[in-house]
């Protein structure tokens, strides 16, 4: 039993690790409290009990396409603003560092609830681990002339401010604290820790697959405008909170149906508020205006996209479409014809589905991480992930390692992404790396500066692109081995590299000739003049708008061939 400043609470003991789930940090989020910002919950007397998960925020399901790969389960209830606590020794003078965990899902799905989630190897490690829901989609990133933007970024602040002030009894260190999130959640923590008002609340930070970002807020209001054209209601809070939640989650999947992270579309997401967020997170902590001192680790997957690819056949069909799925990334990243032709030159046995997920995912998420690293060089440590998972086509893709990261991986939640059988030596390696972290602020490997070290796992036999790596103090090259996840020179590389490399190894200039690509005045360049194929260039004005009309139809095209916003 420990107390809480709302009251105590009863958790159980499991294996050696005492687990509190579903305490409330603010009051439910319904009623005249809907779409607004978190409060604190009504205190309660006697003991509360805390066994089991409390509700989670209300979301859409996930397709079939993915709910083959994730797993989200559903707690009903109102009160779902709500977090869960592992630890150790839970005594106020264990005095033990503090990991927070916000997931992932797009800010419209995902829970604190997924068993991948699960803290109890964290605990173990003598980490007090604390992980959070918060309010998604339309409840908690609609954006209303009515009320303040962001109250799910605001639900997570107030969790924060519940560790700070609550931690300590249950053994954690509130100076010690880690800010830690996946996909949505990493985004959710680029922009805490652009935050003035989240000053102080953490001392470390991990973004895995999310870079700081704030949406256009024309984007976001564009998601709401369209739910109430559906809704025959003013796009107003006050209209929206008289909609039955089930209703809203209906009309909020319907809208964002061809939306992907890929490809674009209709979005819910961070906005600039002037206050919470009062200018783009990227930007600021560029500027280094904000989070002084505050080491990061940060890093992605080496086959992102396939996730939002594979799932529905979307990556096949892309690859039939050829230049006009080129020409769609193109519009999707405002760039130039330069930087699709660079693309092919470095990887020219790469499908053309490959080509365009890996350079909406450098324009999106490695370029703007690389640029966090540059603006942080000492204190930042970079990290992808390369091991293909066992399920045909995957690759290594987006959120594949999170089962490794919280060593997970015998959990049939993490078997369905990463497939039977994975490696629990790399779980062993990735974990103890984000234990290292959470309690000493270095993973274990070089901190970024002019050489760009990048901690590669799982991919020594499967590494992407003729860079050097050092393996025991030694150097060796990687041979260039670009191509489809499942097509992958294996034999020649084993030859090469060391069977220690399989699991971590450290690259120096990954993906430095692809990131340098967008630093050409050609990648500026919001309108191509020319297509991909190498015809003559359009120099007249008619031509440069039948150009943009162009693209416009080929990012449609390829949404209306299946893009579900996934994860």
């Amino acid at each position: 039993m420990v107390r809480t400043p709302y009251g105590a609470v009863r958790g159980r003991h499991e294996h050696g690790i005492a687990v509190f789930r579903g305490i409330p940090y603010a009051a439910p989020p319904f009623g005249p409290l809907r779409f607004r910002p978190p409060v604190p919950p009504e205190p309660w007397d006697g003991v509360r009990d805390a066994g089991a998960f409390g509700p989670t925020p209300p979301k859409p399901s996930y397709s079939e396409a993915f709910a083959q790969y994730l797993s989200d389960p559903v707690v009903p209830g109102d009160d779902c603003l709500n977090l869960n606590v592992w630890t150790p020794e839970p005594v106020s003078s264990a005095r033990l560092p503090v990991l927070v965990w916000l997931h992932g899902g797009a800010l419209t799905r995902g829970s604190s609830a997924v068993p991948v989630y699960d803290g109890s190897k964290f605990a173990r490690a003598g980490i007090v681990f604390v992980s959070i829901n918060y309010r998604l989609g339309v409840e908690g990133y609609g954006l209303f002339p009515d009320a303040p933007a962001n109250p799910g970024l605001r639900d997570q602040l107030a969790a924060l401010e519940w560790v700070n002030r609550a931690i300590e009894p249950f053994g954690g260190d509130p100076g010690s604290v880690t800010l830690a999130g996946q996909s949505a959640g990493a985004i959710s923590v680029g922009a805490l820790i652009a935050a003035p008002r989240a000053q102080g609340l953490f001392r470390r930070a991990v973004l895995q697959s999310g870079p700081p970002e704030a949406f256009e807020r024309d984007k976001v209001r564009r998601m709401v405008r369209r739910m109430a054209n559906r809704l025959k209601i003013p796009a107003t809070a006050e209209a929206f909170a008289g909609v039955d939640r089930d209703v809203l989650l209906s009309t909020q999947a319907e809208v964002g149906r061809l939306s992907s992270p890929v490809l674009g579309g209709p979005a819910f997401g961070i906005v600039v508020d002037g206050d919470l967020v009062p200018q783009d997170p990227l930007q600021a902590l560029v500027d280094g205006a904000v989070a002084d001192g505050v080491d990061l680790l940060m890093g992605w997957t080496r086959d992102e996209h396939r996730l939002w690819l594979v799932p529905g056949g979307l990556l096949e069909h892309i690859d039939r479409m050829g230049p006009v799925a080129l020409a769609g990334a193109m519009a999707r990243c405002h760039c130039g014809h330069e930087v699709p032709r660079g693309y092919r030159a470095l990887h020219a046995k790469a499908g053309t589905a490959d080509l365009v997920g890996q350079m909406v995912t450098d324009k999106l998420l490695r370029l703007p991480l690389r640029q966090l690293a540059d603006a942080r060089p000492g204190s930042s440590y970079v990290y992808e992930f390369a091991w293909p998972s066992l399920r045909p086509g995957l690759g290594a893709c987006h959120a594949l390692e999170l089962g490794f990261v919280f060593d997970t991986g015998e959990t049939p939640e993490s078997a369905k992404l990463a497939g039977d059988g994975a490696p629990q030596a790399l779980a062993d390696t990735m974990h103890q790396a984000w234990t290292r972290f959470v309690t000493t602020g270095s993973p274990g490997w070089e901190a970024w500066g002019t050489a760009h070290p990048v901690r590669v796992f799982g991919g020594g036999r499967d590494a992407l692109g003729g860079v050097p790596h050092e393996v025991d103090g030694g150097k060796t090259t990687v041979l260039d081995c670009v191509g489809t996840p499942d097509d992958r020179r294996r034999t020649e590389l084993d030859s090469m590299v060391p069977a220690a490399a399989d699991m971590a190894y450290t690259a120096y200039g990954l993906r430095d000739r692809e990131l340098a690509l967008w630093t050409t005045e050609d990648a500026r360049t919001v309108v191509p003049d020319a297509p991909v194929d190498g015809t003559a260039a359009r120099d007249t004005l008619p031509g440069r708008a039948a150009r943009r009309a162009e693209l416009r139809s080929a990012v449609r095209r390829l949404r209306r061939a299946g893009g579900v916003r996934g994860r």
